[in-house]
């Protein structure tokens, strides 16, 4: 949990809420307002400069802050002032990182780099690189994000800031643990803590001491685990710091369950949900739920599991904009539409004919000559609406095989509901992007979707083309399976050969000049084992896989390279006939320990065509 500044903690925050160790410690706002409203009235325009500044710094507001950093910018370009022109940047970077605009903020933090230098100052120096470094932490820029850490860090080791030195340290060290990189993480959060002790800074103690747990139950140490998270847990309760104890005690779980005690994990997990509960801390209540999911997949209780995953990903979607999804609940809603006014339509006939009927009976036989020739209308009308109505049903039927396999959306049609599934052989993939998130930042929202629609439209092809199954995509994320249907044969190899296409399709787009700006690389990772499937929700359903296969699939995926193809050891004993594959050796993964995987080099002589 990575650590940084804020006014209501001093220096020490997680790094999802995006501050920076450069932000203002105790901002007041009424200083802010009072600054405001001198520097308005004009009456001190010898220190307008310093006023500025003072206002950046006191206001607790980013878009105030952003317009009255520009201002000082302007006039301290004015003034050739490389000293408010650094403070200029600095707040201005701190405002855009706050509001999410990381691309921007770098740009502005890379400036105010530029006249910290200009002025060498140090402490400044080494403060900046550190928000640079974080900054890329959120972008998901590791080799950016170490590099700047470990420069910045350098530099404020030479001050006598000692909060601003361990807080580095500890961003440091939480950006070492999540690249896996666990005895640099170690190091570094070791060394911030021991920091925090000595300075008697409770928070700081706090985080360093529950970072330290994470790390030791990665490393399988429980005992050294279960004592930092515990100690970590008083201090937060005490400080009201919910979050991260919310986070810790999903840890906690892991501990007992590996302890084979269930009763104090499930106890430790409920505790974790609980409290984002009462705090409405959605990230944390969706992560709570998927937690228990796996918990009670691994004491066989399938339908408790079910019944929280369903919660998570209820979570997830307030928290992830899923565009596909949208699309089909407005092409359902559409079709709802339809089909009752169809039925308003075919009532509006039906007592029109009525009417017709009873003056037909009435009057002479011209008027029943009459009523024929409603009939035939009405006869006419009625083939009509119900050649409408096979087509909006033939309509619904393709739409929902678009969302579901077909025999999951016949069950669906013919019950209402579907039951989850266990299937004892998936094979499953994944994709991603490298460097898709800093690029989509620089894209419209429609050059993105086209973007990504190119890539997947061409997936969706390869997939459907050797008979697998497309799950889901998540951003820049796509994910297929195989073996679903129990009719699938060779599934395995099948996968294989998908995956070879699409590295190469990948491949082909960067290397063609027209789509020159389509520069990305892929990674893809694949796995096999069970997974339960089955649909989740009621409305806006979509039906999905879970499972520790789907998660070790993942796995595959960020422990790969661009370009290439990383198996598991079990899908390796299913294809290594069939496949040229190289022996990566036991890799380190993320919350799994060492895992034997493989890179696919190559189809053998024998098999020149899809299986």
């Amino acid at each position: 949990m990575n650590l940084i500044s804020l006014k209501e903690k001093g220096y020490i925050l997680m790094a999802f809420f995006c501050f920076t160790i450069n932000f203002a410690v105790c901002q007041n706002q009424k200083l802010a307002d009072s600054l405001i409203a001198e520097y308005k009235s004009g009456t001190n325009r010898d220190n307008e400069l310093d006023i500025l500044a003072k206002i950046v710094q006191e206001e607790t507001n980013p878009d105030q802050i952003i317009t009255f950093s520009e201002l000082l910018i302007s006039k301290a370009l004015r003034d050739s002032s490389h000293h408010y022109l650094y403070h200029g940047y600095l707040q201005k970077g701190n405002a855009l990182k706050f509001k999410g605009d990381n691309a921007e903020a770098l740009q502005s933090y890379f400036k105010s780099l530029d006249f910290a230098n200009r002025n060498k100052d140090k402490i400044g120096i080494g403060s900046l690189m550190i928000s640079i470094a974080g900054t890329y932490t959120v972008m998901g820029n590791s080799k950016n994000s170490q590099n700047y850490f470990n420069k910045g860090i350098q530099l404020l080791r030479k001050s006598n800031d000692s909060i601003k030195i361990a807080t580095a340290l500890l961003n440091a060290g939480d950006d070492y643990f999540n690249n896996g990189a666990i005895d640099s993480a170690l190091n570094y959060t070791e060394e911030a803590r021991n920091i925090f002790e000595k300075i008697n800074y409770p928070i700081g103690q706090a985080y360093g001491m529950g970072n330290l747990g994470m790390i030791y139950a990665e490393r399988g140490n429980d005992v050294l685990a279960e004592k930092n998270i515990n100690e970590a847990i008083v201090i937060l309760e005490e400080l009201q710091d919910y979050y991260p104890i919310s986070v810790y005690l999903t840890y906690m779980s892991d501990i007992y369950f590996r302890k084979n005690d269930h009763e104090t994990a499930f106890g430790y997990a409920h505790r974790s949900l609980d409290l984002a509960n009462i705090y409405d801390l959605k990230e944390q209540i969706s992560e709570a739920h998927l937690k228990l999911s796996a918990l009670y997949e691994a004491i066989g209780d399938l339908v408790t599991s079910y019944k929280h995953y369903k919660e998570h990903i209820a979570y997830r979607d307030t928290l992830i904009n899923i565009e596909s999804v949208k699309q089909m609940a407005d092409q359902r809603t559409n079709y709802e539409v339809s089909q009752k006014q169809i039925e308003v339509d075919l009532a509006e006939q039906r007592e029109k004919n009525q009417r017709i009927i009873a003056i037909a009976a009435a009057i002479s036989l011209f008027l029943i000559g009459l009523l024929a020739f409603g009939l035939f209308r009405r006869n006419a009308f009625i083939r009509k609406t119900k050649a409408i109505i096979e087509k909006e049903r033939d309509r619904s039927d393709h739409l929902l095989l678009n969302i579901l396999p077909e025999e999951t959306a016949r069950e669906l049609k013919e019950h209402g509901t579907v039951k989850a599934k266990k299937h004892d052989a998936v094979t499953v993939l994944f994709t991603d992007f490298k460097g898709f998130t800093s690029y989509s930042e620089k894209l419209s929202p429609e050059a993105l979707v086209e973007t990504v629609g190119f890539y997947f439209s061409k997936f969706d092809a390869i997939i459907e083309k050797h008979g697998l199954e497309k799950i889901k995509t998540i951003g820049d994320a796509y994910m297929c399976a195989g073996g679903l249907h129990g009719s699938e044969e060779n599934h395995p190899q099948k996968m294989v050969l998908a995956a070879t296409e699409i590295a190469q399709f990948v491949y082909d787009t960067k290397q063609d000049v027209k789509a020159s700006d389509l520069n990305f690389d892929i990674r893809i990772g694949i796995n096999t084992g069970p997974v339960v499937a089955g649909v989740v929700g009621t409305k806006k359903f979509a039906y999905d896989i879970w499972g520790d296969t789907v998660n070790v699939a993942s796995r595959m995926e960020s422990m790969s390279e661009p370009g290439k193809i990383n198996i598991s050891q079990s899908t390796y004993e299913l294809i290594k006939s069939d496949f040229h594959c190289e022996y990566r050796g036991e890799i380190e993964a993320k919350n799994r320990g060492k895992v034997k995987m493989y890179f696919v080099n190559g189809i053998k002589k024998e098999i020149l065509t899809p299986v």
